[in-house]
């Protein structure tokens, strides 16, 4: 294996093996599967959030929970708890509860940590677009990187946790 001035690896295999080496450590990227059931677990706790949290309130104050227009009380509020739940968890923990059950991380790829306006961009801009076109979660099974659209705008990927 040969090293750059910057020690990354630099061979013929970098795209046949998802990993790189960056100052001693080996990087190993998380594809799309286990990005996959990570966000499943994420979609549970964010539901169980919004019924431990969100529901009773409105049962109290009797606001329907059934309005199916997108701009609902109920729908807005459920979305505010998605993308706090997102935001806070990303920037304070690199991970949310999905991604720690499964051993993952974002990180930045210019290997400093992560600022306020790359989480925001990433989870707000990044996720709307990759929502709004599926295929920005899709193409994570076929970049070297392992990225979706939200990572490629904001210069993040997912990661296994070394141990």
């Amino acid at each position: 294996m040969d090293l750059t001035h910057d020690g990354i690896q630099d061979d013929n295999r970098a795209h046949e093996y998802p990993t790189r080496t960056v100052n001693d450590a080996q990087l190993r990227y998380a594809g799309f599967w286990m990005r996959f059931w990570a966000y499943v677990v994420d979609l549970i706790v964010i539901g169980s959030l919004n019924r431990i949290l969100i529901y009773p309130v409105f049962r109290a104050l009797d606001i329907p929970l059934t309005e199916s227009s997108m701009f609902s009380l109920v729908s807005i509020s459920t979305a505010v708890v998605f993308y706090v739940y997102f935001v806070l968890m990303t920037k304070f923990f690199g991970q949310t509860l999905g991604k720690m059950v499964f051993g993952i991380k974002v990180v930045s790829l210019n290997e400093k940590p992560l600022t306020w306006m790359t989480v925001l961009f990433r989870e707000f801009i990044g996720r709307y677009i990759s929502k709004l076109f599926f295929i920005g979660y899709i193409i994570v099974a076929f970049l070297p990187k392992k990225q979706g659209i939200h990572d490629l705008l904001s210069d993040t990927t997912v990661t296994h946790i070394q141990k």
